[in-house]
């Protein structure tokens, strides 16, 4: 079972910062069917939604747009996804202690809102089997035993230092509530390095982790010592390309990186279906039509040489 598929980024960050929900032409309800069909027009067969905790939690919100709202709409999102063939993947992308607001990126998950987050979100979608729960984003700054277990995080930038729930706790939290759903870990270095995943991989009763790698060769391509880490977790435990492009507005490097991945049956996920600059972000496209950008073609091609894959 491959995932092939795009990110589909704004539900992270337009509630938390006041002006909407996607970061679109309709930025206060759901991607509407024509932008779906565009997705499905690239020969995909899973969409990665990243969300906000404050968001869903309706904590520490501007607009009105937390807590209700943005779960119903999330919900929505989720069965359009669905009913257009895909499988989803809802991911913890901004996290924020106390009376911060998550409006950025943060070293690992908060023990004071994460496990509260999992455990509503996990609740919510319990009985629904084509989805995957990605438990957060992307670690950095910190090591294994604090990634599995937790540790204190040090102030930086306005987030003030706070108690970080590890891997383990986020695990609980989903299982406590009967969901069974596959759960996705990122590893260390905003989830780069997989090198000691296996070695610190959190009990699940259930047997259903995943590993996540995050992989922009412009930023930090994987050369052999990371391929090599990247196979031997795959051989333990399925990995998944949670996050796969370039920023140089180009494909030369996705067009080396994708086959290997299917060579090993590994899945992957482009970032993102957003239009934005493709070196900046990078995006996929220019335009939600589906227009792809320089770097979006070689990604688009690609999965339409391999055909449709399965879908839920």
């Amino acid at each position: 079972m491959q995932l092939r598929g795009v990110n589909r980024s704004g539900l992270e960050y337009a509630c938390i910062q006041g002006w909407g929900f996607f970061d679109s032409p309709h930025p206060d309800r759901i991607d509407d069917p024509k932008m779906i069909a565009a997705m499905k027009s690239w020969d995909i067969n899973a969409v990665r939604v990243p969300l906000n905790e404050d968001c869903w939690l309706g904590i520490n919100t501007p607009g009105g747009r937390g807590g209700k709202p943005y779960r119903k709409l999330v919900r929505s999102y989720v069965r359009a996804l669905h009913a257009a063939g895909f499988y989803v993947i809802l991911d913890l992308h901004w996290a924020a202690p106390g009376r911060t607001m998550a409006d950025g990126q943060t070293p690992m998950a908060d023990a004071d809102h994460s496990p509260a987050f999992w455990r509503s979100l996990a609740s919510t979608f319990k009985r629904d089997h084509a989805l995957v729960f990605d438990l957060f984003n992307e670690p950095f700054g910190i090591g294994w035993s604090c990634w599995r277990n937790g540790c204190r995080i040090p102030a930086q930038g306005h987030f003030p230092s706070y108690r970080a729930a590890g891997m383990q706790a986020l695990v609980k939290a989903v299982r406590r509530t009967g969901a069974t759903q596959p759960l996705m870990l990122g590893g260390l270095d905003y989830s780069g390095d997989v090198s000691g995943w296996l070695a610190h991989e959190p009990h699940d009763p259930l047997h259903q982790l995943v590993a996540a790698e995050h992989n922009y060769g412009t930023l930090g391509p994987c050369t052999a010592s990371c391929r090599s880490a990247v196979l031997a977790t795959h051989r333990r435990v399925p990995l998944v390309f949670g996050e796969l492009g370039e920023t140089d507005c180009a494909h030369g490097y996705i067009d080396q990186m994708m086959p290997w991945a299917d060579a090993h049956g590994m899945s992957y996920l482009g970032w993102a279906w957003n239009v934005a600059s493709c070196s900046g972000e990078p995006a996929l496209i220019s335009s939600y039509d589906g227009t792809p950008t320089a770097f979006g073609v070689g990604f688009r091609n690609h999965l339409r040489a391999l055909g449709v894959p399965f879908r839920p």
